[in-house]
């Protein structure tokens, strides 16, 4: 039987100034743990201004983040069934 779950993965992102933009991402899920992580784009004062560029950036090491964070949660929870170290890589 097949089971299907989901989650949804909310992301914001914040100009602080014309030169750093941030992106906050979330994650729940179906067990109720939430998950959050942070990404940053810094933007060279020579550089012309492309607010897009800086978003995808920062949202792109916000992921990053989240990514290693599921890795190590999995990671955990393998470890407290087997008893053994997991080895999990990106």
């Amino acid at each position: 039987m097949e089971t299907i779950v989901g989650c949804n993965i909310e992301m914001e992102f914040h100009e602080v100034d014309a030169t750093l933009t941030e992106a906050d991402v979330r994650v729940r899920l179906h067990d109720g743990t939430e998950v959050k992580a942070h990404g940053i784009a810094h933007r060279h004062p020579d550089d012309p201004a492309q607010q897009r560029v800086g978003e995808e950036i920062a949202a792109a090491r916000a992921l990053n983040d989240l990514s290693r964070q599921l890795l190590d949660k999995a990671g955990g929870d393998i470890e407290k069934v087997t008893h053994s170290p997991a080895h999990l890589m990106a």
